[in-house]
C-alpha cells in the first residue's frame, strides 16, 4: 500500500515523533510506501521514506498549523494514497494516533471564557472537531485510555471508532545484564559519588513535564540531603526561565540540562529516582520506560501510564489535586528509605518480563493495513 504520514515536526526526542518513526518503520518493513508530510524534519532522512517538507506561512503556531494542513491537503490530493495517517489533528484523515490530550477538556479546565473567544482556540478546536465529531470516518488510534472519556464527552464520538493500543516501550529501555557497570560509568562520568542521590527527569516541554515542581520539591528538602542530590534533565526545550528559578531557590549547583539524547537507557540506571509532576500527560511513556529498567518512580496521577507504575508497586503515585508539600514529602521518604527503592526496583524488574508492553508499533500497523479493528 502507499501510505501518507502527516504530523507538523519531526525532532529525534519527541514521544509522539518516536511512536511515529517506529510505526512507519513496521509498515516499511512490510513492504509499504511511505511518504511523509511536515513543516519541519530535525535530524537525518528516515531511509526508504518519502519526505514532502511543507513551508508553513504564519507567526503563531495556530496560523502555521492552519497553512501546514491547508498545504498537505493540496498536496494529498495529487497522489493516490490508500491509508492517510496523521500524529496531529487536522481533517481528511483515515487513522489519527491520539498522542495528545483532549484540547477542549484542558482548555474548558485550565482557562477562562475570554481564552474561548481568540482565534487560536477556534483553529485548534477546528482540527480537533475534524477527528472527533460523530459522522467522521477517522478511526482513532488511542494510546491512554483516560482519553477516550473526554473526546466522546466534548465530541460524542462513536466509541467503535476508538481502538486501545498496548504500550510501546522499547526492548532497550530494560536492564540488560551489565546494567550496574553502565550505572557506574554514568555516575563516574558525572562525578556523581555512591552515596550521593541522582534524580533524573527526561522529556521535552519543561513547563508541562513540572520541572518546577521537581525544583520546588528538592529545595525543600532538608539541608543534609539536598547536598547529596543531583537533578538531570534530559529533553529539548529552553532551560532559561528554569535555571533562573533554581538560582531563586538556591539549588542552581544541583541541576544539570543534558538536552536530548540517544542514550537515555544509560541514564534510567545510573539514576536513584525518575521524577514526573507532569500538569497534564496523556500517557508518560518514561514512566514505563523507568519501570523496566528498574528505577524507582515518582509521578502523578493525571499521566495515563501512572496505573502501570502503581499496578507494578514500582514506586509512588500521587493523586490530584497536586499538593506541592504532599509531593516534597514523599520525595524526601523515597530518598531515605533504601530498602523502599530496592523492592520498587525489583518489583519493576519481574513487571518487565511478564507485562505486554512492548507491541504498540506491531498493533499499531495491523490496524492500518486492515483499516479497521482485528476480531
Amino acid at each position: 500500500m502507499k501510505l501518507a504520514f502527516c504530523l507538523f515536526k519531526y525532532f529525534p526526542y519527541g514521544g509522539l515523533q518516536r511512536d511515529f518513526l517506529r510505526i512507519a518503520r513496521v509498515l516499511k518493513e512490510r513492504g509499504h510506501e511511505i511518504h511523509v508530510y511536515t513543516m519541519r524534519w530535525e535530524g537525518e532522512p528516515e531511509p526508504g521514506f518519502k519526505l514532502h517538507v511543507l513551508q508553513a506561512s504564519g507567526l503563531q503556531n495556530h496560523t502555521r498549523s492552519r497553512s501546514f494542513v491547508q498545504k498537505a491537503q493540496a498536496a494529498l490530493q495529487t497522489e493516490a494514497f490508500d491509508r492517510v495517517i496523521g500524529f496531529n489533528k487536522m481533517p481528511s484523515l483515515d487513522f489519527y494516533y491520539a498522542a495528545d490530550v483532549c484540547y477542549q477538556s484542558r482548555v474548558r479546565e485550565q482557562r477562562s471564557f475570554f481564552y474561548r473567544l481568540l482565534p487560536r482556540y477556534r483553529e485548534w478546536t477546528a482540527q480537533e472537531e475534524a477527528v472527533f465529531a460523530p459522522g467522521n470516518k477517522t478511526t482513532i488510534l488511542l494510546i491512554s485510555p483516560l482519553q477516550q472519556k473526554e473526546y466522546m464527552r466534548y465530541y460524542h464520538t462513536e466509541p467503535e471508532r476508538f481502538h486501545l493500543l498496548p504500550p510501546g516501550i522499547a526492548k532497550d529501555r530494560i536492564a540488560p545484564p551489565n546494567a550496574a557497570a553502565i550505572r557506574e560509568t554514568v555516575r563516574n562520568t558525572y562525578a556523581i559519588s555512591p552515596d550521593h542521590f541522582l534524580l533524573l527527569m527526561v522529556g521535552s516541554g519543561f513547563k508541562t513535564k513540572g520541572l518546577d515542581r521537581a525544583l520546588r520539591g528538592i529545595a525543600a528538602l532538608p539541608p543534609a540531603i539536598k547536598a547529596r542530590c543531583h537533578l538531570f534533565v534530559i529533553g529539548q526545550d529552553n532551560p532559561d526561565t528554569f535555571l533562573k528559578l533554581a538560582d531563586q531557590l538556591q539549588i542552581k549547583d544541583r541541576l544539570r540540562f543534558l538536552g536530548g539524547r540517544k542514550d537515555v537507557p544509560d541514564f534510567l540506571l545510573a539514576a536513584d529516582v525518575l521524577l514526573h509532576p507532569a500538569y497534564h500527560e496523556n500517557t508518560g511513556t518514561v514512566l514505563l520506560e523507568a519501570t523496566v529498567a528498574g528505577l524507582p518512580v515518582l509521578t502523578v496521577d493525571v499521566c495515563g501510564y501512572a496505573s502501570y507504575v502503581r499496578n507494578a508497586d514500582a514506586g509512588v503515585v500521587l493523586p490530584s489535586p497536586f499538593q506541592q508539600e504532599a509531593w516534597n514529602e514523599a520525595l524526601q521518604k523515597m530518598l531515605l528509605s533504601s530498602e523502599d527503592r530496592k523492592a520498587w526496583r525489583q518489583n519493576g524488574l519481574v513487571f518487565a518480563r511478564q507485562a505486554d508492553i512492548y507491541s504498540l508499533p506491531e498493533k499499531a500497523a495491523d490496524l492500518i493495513e486492515c483499516g479497521r479493528a482485528k476480531t
